[in-house]
């Protein structure tokens, strides 16, 4: 996915801002915490180009393990519902709930080791073909394109609707 991770963090965490207790919410905190651990997995890409020069697919770094975004959802969850009321622990969980939905729009089409560091397995729902060049056009000419392209449109217009909302009020 080369566009549709914060558009769709965006949109999980407004969605979501729903559906919280408005004595617990903070607005941008929480959108910001979403947004942020819907683009985090992709923080090794700065290894990729600085350190490893390219040598290895940047889903195998450890930032792309789902693994590890599952078992800090997890300790975040506990950590919330331990102590009802702690605000960092809400956005520890809207953070890694995001991060882990990075690694099922990767797997769209793109290789995710869902099962790393166990096993050395890649996994897509769909590949996309060598046609173009340079690389990156192969994704942009490819119809998953036009998901990310949804996830845009419509956090464009939940972001709208907000601001209308709010000038509304």
């Amino acid at each position: 996915m080369f566009i549709g991770h914060l558009p769709t963090g965006y949109i999980i965490s407004r969605l979501w801002l729903n559906n919280i207790d408005t004595h617990t919410k903070s607005y941008k905190g929480f959108l910001n915490a979403g947004m942020l651990g819907s683009l985090f997995p992709d923080v090794d890409m700065f290894y990729f180009y600085l350190v490893d020069n390219r040598q290895h697919h940047h889903h195998k770094y450890f930032t792309h393990y789902p693994i590890l975004w599952l078992t800090i959802l997890l300790c975040s969850l506990l950590w919330k519902y331990s102590k009802y009321d702690s605000r960092l622990a809400l956005l520890s969980v809207v953070f890694s709930f995001n991060a882990l939905i990075h690694m099922f729009l990767d797997t769209i089409v793109g290789d995710i080791w869902w099962f790393a560091p166990f096993m050395d397995k890649p996994y897509a729902l769909f590949k996309v073909p060598t046609l173009y060049h340079p690389w990156w056009l192969n994704f942009i000419l490819h119809w998953s394109f036009a998901l990310e392209l949804f996830f845009v449109i419509y956090a464009v217009i939940l972001w709208g609707n907000n601001r209308k909302k709010h000038l509304l009020t």
